[in-house]
């Protein structure tokens, strides 16, 4: 049983690794999968922080394949992330497990309305850029978010990249990689000292993430968001109504 567990978890941060790089949002098929293979809530969330940080890691090398990189920005741009996510993965260790589900389910619903209800990303947008005042302080927050939960977080850096750094979605999407490569690691680091990953799971996670992360980038370089976004509004609306014993 536990080695169809860890196979059934390659299979989901597979798939989930891809949905992360093109739209966003892979951790919501990831945690409550962890959740329902018996992890408590910040067990779940610091073991997800070990696939997340290897899938951008792969991420990362194919965009770099592909020529799409701008590391100095990115490095800057994820600077502003750190002191939020390290104080968000504290707060996050010590919310109670039923808790941590509730907020789950919510933040799920709150995703699948963002996906088509929010104004749709046009890939039509330069290399060429002009920041907005708006991208400090949006990320200082993102970065708080994410150190609490990482479900949606790639979706509040493609929005604030999007608007207030003035990027086509290709870059958004290189940006946004590197930046949550950078500020998973202090988040990583006090889900360690707590004792808050399960490693088997998280490795086993961690080779599908990083499997469909580099497929996932390849396909970003290309395009095709709109049919993800279809397929992952259906699947955070089955976890979320098991979240909320719905059936």
């Amino acid at each position: 049983m536990d080695f169809q567990n860890l196979l059934l978890l390659f299979a989901i941060g597979a798939v989930a690794g891809f949905i992360n790089i093109n739209a966003g949002g892979g951790s919501a098929l990831t945690l409550p999968a962890l959740v329902f293979l018996g992890l408590d809530g910040a067990l779940a969330n610091g073991t997800n922080r070990v696939a997340i940080f290897v899938q951008n890691i792969f991420a990362i090398a194919s965009f770099n394949k592909n020529k799409v990189r701008a590391y100095t920005l990115s490095f800057k741009l994820s600077l502003l992330t750190l002191p939020g996510a390290v104080i968000g993965a504290i707060a996050a260790t010590r919310i109670s497990g039923p808790l941590f589900e509730r907020i789950l389910g919510v933040v799920l619903i709150f995703i699948v309305f963002s996906l088509f209800f929010s104004g749709s990303y046009k890939n039509v947008r330069t290399e060429e850029s002009r920041s907005h005042w708006l991208i400090y302080p949006s990320l200082v927050f993102i970065g708080f978010y994410g150190g609490i939960l990482q479900v949606g977080v790639g979706f509040l850096f493609m929005a604030a990249l999007y608007h207030f750094l003035d990027q086509n979605l290709v870059r958004v999407n290189m940006h946004k990689v590197f930046i949550v490569l950078v500020y998973t690691l202090p988040a990583l680091g006090v889900f360690i000292l707590t004792g808050n990953i399960n490693w088997k799971y998280g490795l086993a996670l961690a080779g599908g993430n990083a499997l469909g992360g580099y497929w996932g980038a390849r396909a970003a370089v290309k395009g095709g968001e709109k049919f993800i976004r279809i397929i992952l509004a259906v699947a955070i609306l089955i976890m979320a109504g098991k979240l909320f014993d719905l059936y």
